[in-house]
């Protein structure tokens, strides 16, 4: 029997019904199993989805649906692409649909959502097929909102991008440096209906009408001591031209007319500066009362502002920032820039001498100018290497190596090369305090300010080196020290007790026989008696704990350990051989010189490990 075939219609009513389940459920499982029986081959399946989803959303739009009930279906789209029962597209196109019906407000809400899962859309899952679907989708909005009204949301629309795109990405870099010609600005360019001069001083000294709510009931116009005129005006504003498209610079004409219009308004800010006081009041009574800065994207251009604006610090800063960034660019060297564009040397000098001045403008305009003209000119030199980065075709980020592939691959198994002993760069207890164990040596005579142990550095390093090396360290004990070069000097001591003398200098044949003769006979008239009264060495504490083992527990309250510090012995370690040491050279500590193996002998025939003592009792015999 043939199986069933596929059949669209009823396929696609059952999707639409699987669909309005699991949204009113909250959970895909009804579209999964939906996927599961409905007969045919996947794509058809995957396709018929795609469509069930949109007629859903259709439905839920007509009905005027909250912003969540839509959310909510792009979501249930979401959980689908990474089950696999739809086409990875299936959520962009559902989000273009939306944006393109609903009105601007509740598109806020509706791209609030996509702003939270750039992640996703980022993945590989999503962004091969998204990332079309996504910029177009933001140019469409961007189109619909104003700049000026809109400027938030705008901004926010291209700091998604920022996010969503890798740097590299060449459509949002602007390669040729092709400037925005649209942005004019406007302002009156007939000087018969200009209101300024002496009509305009008239109506100010007769008083500004001002209507309700335009100012606050303890604000006043504030006069400006500038004189301002229709020339003053009309070369201001027309500045901006020059700042929109600045290749009319390389132009002779243009540029002596750039130039003269520059000087003017340049000399105003330089000998018309701001009051730092008032500035600052301003400043305060916006930090009390919670306010925030209004950006505007167009400059207003009305003739009845232009003193308040050449009066605030922040206009006057757009400005100067403004010639900066046409500096920068006529100086640069730009890859698609014509080769006639080319400055010359009285240009260039001009251009260097005006970014001094406008530089010392800002710095000299409050609040904080000294920090704003500082951060601005570390901007704009950062911004210079990210022209270089254009110039060379945005080379990717991303450097391989081939030398760090060959060291790599050196060794088959890298963890094990990274235990070889060519890497092992501790130096030993040995090698490390030789130097400090001489000069504890009062024969020596090193005055202590000049012993390594009062050394910060040497004292970290030591301290380091002895939590990896040295057993006493971890070890509990009465003792207490004032001070870190205390306690090196101690631990010191310790070590020249237990390290084998520092190598000394080359001697005679002769002399080296006599000495070793000497220690020879000495040793050999030493009675095992004495050897047992001499303290205990660090190979007979190894030697001793290795026997101990197991009994150490029932040996320490015979060496009077308290039970703090055996609960801590079983705390540092779970090796029991390692847990005897750890008793002995505790013990060691605390009893000093006494630490005799003839005590430690006494020790454990009192606590009944008689065999072990005698055992103990033989070493140190046969070692004499």
């Amino acid at each position: 029997m043939s199986p069933p075939l596929f059949s669209l219609p009823e396929a696609r009513l059952r999707f639409t019904n699987s669909t309005r389940d699991a949204l009113t459920n909250k959970t895909i499982k009804p579209l999964l199993n939906a996927f599961n029986q409905i007969p045919g081959s996947e794509n058809e399946k995957k396709c018929t989805l795609d469509q069930s989803f949109r007629v859903v959303l259709e439905e839920e739009i007509i009905n005027q649906a909250s912003c969540e009930n839509v959310l909510a279906i792009i979501s249930l789209a979401i959980n689908a692409v990474t089950d696999g029962i739809c086409t990875a597209s299936t959520p962009f196109v559902l989000l273009g649909d939306v944006l393109d019906c609903l009105p601007l407000d509740q598109c806020d809400k509706i791209f609030t959502f996509v702003e939270k899962n750039v992640t996703t859309w980022k993945s590989n899952t999503f962004y091969s097929a998204g990332k079309n679907y996504l910029l177009r989708m933001c140019n469409d909005l961007l189109r619909r909102l104003s700049k000026s009204q809109n400027t938030v949301f705008c901004g926010r629309i291209q700091l998604f991008l920022a996010r969503l795109f890798p740097l590299s990405e060449k459509s949002g870099l602007n390669l040729q440096s092709q400037f925005n010609l649209e942005n004019v600005t406007v302002f009156n360019t007939n000087e018969q209906e200009s209101t300024l001069g002496q009509k305009h001083i008239e109506e100010r000294d007769e008083g500004m009408e001002v209507e309700e709510g335009e100012m606050g009931d303890d604000e006043v116009p504030t006069s400006c001591s500038i004189p301002i005129d229709y020339n003053l005006y009309r070369k201001f504003w027309s500045l901006q031209d020059y700042f929109r498209n600045p290749v009319q610079c390389y132009e002779k004409i243009s540029w002596k007319t750039f130039l003269k219009y520059s000087e003017e308004v340049l000399a105003v800010f330089k000998s018309y500066k701001l009051d730092d006081t008032q500035a600052s009041r301003k400043k305060l009574e916006e930090l009390k009362t919670g306010g925030e800065h209004v950006y505007f994207a167009k400059f207003l251009t009305s003739e009845k502002l232009m003193d308040l604006q050449l009066s605030d610090s922040n206009f006057r800063r757009h400005i100067l920032l403004q010639y900066l960034i046409l500096f920068q660019y006529l100086k640069g060297q730009v890859k698609f820039k014509s080769s006639n564009y080319v400055l010359t040397d009285e240009q260039s000098l001009w251009i260097e001498d005006t970014t001094k001045l406008v530089y010392q403008l800002l710095s000299e305009n409050p609040p904080d100018g000294e920090r704003f003209s500082k951060m601005v000119e570390h901007i704009l030199n950062t911004e210079e290497n990210w022209n270089t980065w254009k110039n060379e075709g945005c080379p990717s980020f991303v450097k391989e190596s081939e030398e760090l592939t060959r060291l790599w691959n050196l060794c088959p198994d890298n963890m094990e090369a990274c235990k070889s002993e060519t890497r092992e760069y501790m130096p030993t207890l040995e090698e490390f305090f030789e130097e400090a164990i001489e000069q504890a040596d009062p024969e020596n005579m090193v005055e202590n300010e000049y012993k390594a142990v009062n050394n910060s550095n040497y004292g970290w390093r030591a301290l380091r080196l002895l939590a990896r090396r040295s057993p006493h360290f971890f070890q509990p004990t009465n003792q207490q020290f004032k001070s870190l070069p205390e306690y090196l000097e101690n631990m010191v001591i310790k070590l020249a007790k237990e390290l084998p003398p520092p190598s000394e200098e080359i001697k005679t044949g002769e002399d080296e026989d006599e000495e070793d003769n000497d220690a020879l006979l000495k040793e050999n008239n030493e009675s095992p008696d004495v050897q047992r009264d001499k303290p205990v060495t660090g190979g007979q504490i190894e030697s001793f704990a290795n026997k101990l083992g197991e009994q150490w527990k029932t040996l320490a309250p015979y060496l009077e350990m308290k039970d703090s510090d055996i609960r801590q012995i079983e705390s540092d370690s779970e090796d029991v051989k390692m847990r005897a040491k750890q008793l002995l050279v505790a013990w060691q500590d605390q009893e000093g010189i006494h630490a005799t193996p003839e005590n430690l002998i006494t020790a454990m025939n009192k606590a009944g490990l008689s065999d072990l003592a005698e055992s103990l009792s033989n070493d140190t015999e046969n070692s004499s």
